[in-house]
């Protein structure tokens, strides 16, 4: 399976960086899972930047709304449940202190819903754009965490939600997988599972790599959302839904189950693993934050990028 640029370089820049005895699974997945004497431990940092991740334009309190959920999606993709956060925001002089009046809102509100505390931070001027950086910290219930690394040929892939078309504002209004991800983890013991950021062209090949397999997927059964067609449920990105995996045994009567927990989420069957270490022929890629290539012309106008 072809790397995407980002992966490349994250192969590259994260060879020998010293770890620990503690550290039960480092960089490369959606969390770094931590061993401390109250059991396991979730750390998450994640960022946003004006022009790549929203526009100035856009309502701060929704802006602040998404620094905090998106590394909520990654506890979630863990089957974890969020801790403490530290928020660090980078200010340009030309904008007014109001903005973060507004920007913090959004944070208040996302990290009530959530069960988040905001334990502190740090503010600091740059000369141009506005950037906000967000550490989380996370709890493994029952101590069994879901990585990327767990699937297995034949094991079936699912994906919650509908995909594709983020750039209309579900990226800046989506609200991360957190009871989904544990009920994932804990009653349908996915064997693999990750939030999806840069879209299902590059992350389903990052879930089949980790697990060491290649995948089949059907692509007419992609679950689309209102105004997608296949192509941007591949390559928008920004959708925050989960992709997992899960052995056929825990897939019998996986859907009457979820039904029942989720009414309201769907949920997809969209391929399986296989033992051939490949992609489908044609396979396309889906957001990759350092490709020389230009974004499409409608994420373009909209001023986002995905992940």
């Amino acid at each position: 399976m072809k790397r995407s640029a980002e992966d490349l370089l994250l192969g590259k820049i994260l060879k020998g960086l010293p770890a620990s005895d503690d550290l039960v699974l480092g960089p490369g997945d959606d969390c770094a899972v931590v061993r401390t004497n109250r059991g396991l431990q979730l750390l998450k940092t994640d960022c946003i930047a004006e022009g790549v991740h929203f526009l100035r334009a856009h309502d701060p309190a929704r802006v602040g709304w998404k620094a905090l959920c998106r590394p909520l999606s990654d506890i979630a993709a863990m089957g974890g449940e969020p801790g403490q956060a530290l928020i660090t925001i980078f200010s340009p002089p030309d904008l007014n202190n109001q903005y973060w009046v507004e920007f913090y809102k959004g944070i208040r509100k996302a990290a009530r819903k959530f069960g988040v505390c905001i334990a502190g931070g740090e503010m600091s001027r740059q000369p141009n754009g506005i950037a906000v950086s967000v550490a989380l910290t996370g709890t493994v219930p029952g101590g069994r965490f879901v990585g990327r690394s767990g699937g297995r040929p034949g094991d079936l892939l699912f994906v919650t939600g509908r995909l594709g078309g983020s750039f209309a504002g579900h990226h800046l209004d989506f609200s991360p997988r957190l009871q989904e991800g544990r009920w994932l983890a804990g009653t349908a013991r996915a064997s693999a599972m990750m939030d999806l950021s840069d879209g299902l062209g590059s992350d389903l090949p990052r879930l089949a790599r980790a697990s060491g397999c290649g995948f089949d997927a059907d692509l007419a059964s992609l679950p689309l959302r209102e105004g997608s067609g296949t192509t941007g449920a591949l390559t928008d990105g920004e959708d925050y839904e989960l992709l997992f995996a899960v052995s056929p045994g825990q897939a019998a009567g996986l859907a009457a189950k979820w039904k029942s927990a989720f009414p309201r989420t769907p949920l997809t069957r969209i391929g399986m693993l296989n033992s051939a270490g490949l992609a489908p022929m044609g396979w396309p890629g889906g957001w990759d934050h350092f490709s020389v290539v230009s974004p499409p012309p409608a994420r373009a106008a909209c001023g986002w990028t995905a992940g």
